[in-house]
């Protein structure tokens, strides 16, 4: 009546040895899905193949973000995200105090490029050092605003 079972110590051993497998197996998984750099890159094309001037947000679920003309990359944690841009090359701006050009920060945040700037080859010139500009690792803001601007004949994609 009370005697061990052979077969029932293996089939605890087996339990145990399969939970302690399957604690391994979830621990080892990311706590977060990778940063959506096709998501972010889909609202800045959709806001630069406009035709007509537009702005947009994109929230941000990255630690890190490097922005070129052409490309997108968000990092988080040990994941990492890229995306090529398609809709022509954007122009990104560097936050307030982060060494950008704070007349586009203006321009992006909704102020009228020519009350910031004495004419449109200004504005160009503005856009075309920002393009141009470091393009290193940053840290990631929650969200990231797209907006397309016209100033005559010079048009532009500002990202920041």
């Amino acid at each position: 009546m009370f005697e061990t079972q052979l077969d029932a110590t293996y089939a605890w051993l087996g339990l145990a040895v399969v939970s302690v497998a399957t604690a391994g197996v979830v621990a080892a998984l990311p706590a977060s899905p990778p940063p959506d750099a096709a998501g972010v890159a889909h609202t800045i094309d959709s806001v630069a193949d406009g035709e007509y001037v537009a702005t947009a947000e994109h929230g941000l679920a990255a630690d890190r973000i490097r922005l070129t003309d052409r490309r997108i990359e968000l990092a988080s944690g040990g994941a990492t995200a890229r995306a090529t841009l398609h809709g022509g090359p954007v122009t990104p701006v560097l936050a307030e105090g982060s060494g950008g050009d704070d007349r586009l920060r203006s321009v992006l945040d909704g102020v009228p490029p020519d009350a910031v700037f004495d004419d449109p080859e200004a504005f160009a010139a503005a856009a075309a050092d920002a393009r141009t500009g470091g393009q290193e690792w940053r840290a990631a803001p929650d969200r990231i605003t797209v907006r397309q601007v016209h100033y005559e004949g010079y048009r532009a994609t500002l990202v920041g």
